[in-house]
């Protein structure tokens, strides 16, 4: 069988990496993909740099003339285009969220309006669509710190931290800079915990809760400066193991598959739930999102042990409560490898040559997954702002974390422009410690 994923980014080498282990499956393809899929893979796989993820007509095409089986609608943007929905009309297996169900992503409004309404933990907030408005709003408010957040998609960058009013102000100004996505922003009080990923499989009717995973938002260690599309993460994370924890997420996940149902919109894919965890085990629910995380994919996929194409097609088909998932007990942690000046401007690391990655692959319990970069021959070019991902994978997040690092200190980019955190996974190696 042939699949096609839908997707350039790590989260999707990882989904391309685990179908290919799939004994069904003989030729994978990614649309658009990127340098390091395709680079001496298990199995053919074959790239189409130069059509965009959310071009229908261009896709179908491709999945007529190759003969696809099954495509995997990994990324945002193309299930906020209503790629599934198209793929079905024509008759294609196609695993992911429809346009209806994937709103609980693409429109932060609606989708807290959502949480509201069916009574799920989460943060004051209020929608606006004028700027004017939403300042007279925050003269009601007393002194605090805030998040203004684009209801839109905005690349993982569309939520600003502000410490205080002022800043609210300055965040409300910036939304514009995000274009239609900006076009209503919402309000919300900031939530004080750790944040901690869960990744739920549903058929619209049945679920299956994985291991939860602890991602790094901000670009410098220990959570300082701006926010990223995610710069590491490590899985299982520690602070979601707790009993009580794990019985509350599953009273929200329950809550929210009912609920989608109910709404008509038949919830089928990957749920993402992103939480703040307090120092009292009190959840809130800081988002959805209607796919894989990233990179939260690349440390919580490689621990499925069933083959992920069975995996797939039980989604699809409605038929997961017949189908036990099984993950392994290894501790895997992610490093971003990134241009210098990301998530602002990295344009003068574009097209440097990026050095070390074959010795990097040499490392034991090592995958490197590719993301914006592209591939000349056997030589690698930056060609974004997250350029590839180091997964580390041990018995515990110390080990994990130690091949990891090992394997990316031995990459550099032209001109020393890499930039990663040294700090992945510091959290939990705290807590081995405290319990040693």
């Amino acid at each position: 069988m042939k699949v096609l994923v839908i997707g350039g980014g790590a989260r999707e080498h990882a989904l391309v990496s685990k179908y290919i282990e799939s004994s069904k499956v003989r030729k994978v393809y990614s649309i658009p993909g990127n340098g390091l899929m395709d680079y001496k893979p298990a199995k053919p796989v074959k790239i189409y740099p130069s059509i965009s993820p959310t071009d229908k007509s261009s896709i179908w095409e491709v999945i007529k003339r190759e003969k696809i089986y099954l495509v995997d609608v990994a990324q945002d943007d193309p299930l906020a285009e209503g790629m599934v929905d198209f793929l079905e009309e024509k008759g294609v297996a196609t695993f992911g969220p429809t346009k209806l169900a994937s709103q609980i992503e693409w429109s932060k409004e609606w989708s807290r309006n959502f949480m509201r309404e069916y009574s799920l933990p989460i943060p004051h907030f209020a929608s606006f669509t004028k700027a004017q408005k939403a300042k007279d709003y925050l003269k009601k408010l007393p002194q605090g710190v805030f998040f203004v957040k684009a209801s839109g998609l905005a690349a993982g960058k569309g939520a600003i931290r502000a410490n205080d009013k002022s800043e609210v102000i300055e965040a409300i100004d910036q939304m514009k800079s995000f274009g239609k996505s900006g076009e209503t922003f919402l309000i919300e009080e900031a939530l004080v915990g750790e944040e901690v990923s869960v990744y739920a499989i549903s058929d619209g009717k049945n679920f299956k809760i994985l291991k939860a995973a602890q991602d790094n938002k901000t670009v410098n260690n220990f959570d300082e400066g701006p926010n990223t599309g995610g710069i590491g993460a490590n899985a299982p994370a520690l602070l979601a193991s707790n009993n009580k924890i794990q019985k509350k997420v599953e009273e929200i996940i329950v809550k929210t598959i009912k609920g989608m149902e109910k709404e008509g919109r038949l919830y089928k894919g990957i749920l993402y739930l992103g939480l703040i965890i307090d120092k009292k085990k009190n959840l809130k629910i800081i988002e959805f999102n209607a796919r894989w995380g990233d990179p939260e994919a690349q440390v919580v996929l490689p621990g499925i042990k069933n083959d992920y194409l069975e995996v797939a097609t039980s989604v699809i088909d409605g038929e997961l409560d017949k189908l036990k998932i099984l993950e392994d007990k290894k501790t895997r942690v992610c490093i971003v490898g990134a241009s210098r000046g990301y998530p602002g401007d990295y344009s003068k690391v574009k097209n440097k040559q990026i050095f070390g990655i074959d010795e990097a692959l040499k490392t034991p319990g090592v995958s490197i997954y590719g993301a914006g970069l592209r591939r000349v021959g056997t030589r690698f070019f930056a060609n974004g702002g997250r350029l590839f991902n180091v997964v580390g994978e041990g018995k515990d997040v110390v080990e994990a974390r130690a091949r990891a690092y090992q394997a990316i200190s031995l990459i550099n980019i032209q001109g020393n422009n890499l930039h990663y955190r040294t700090d992945i996974g510091w959290r939990d190696v705290e807590r081995i410690s405290a319990y040693a």
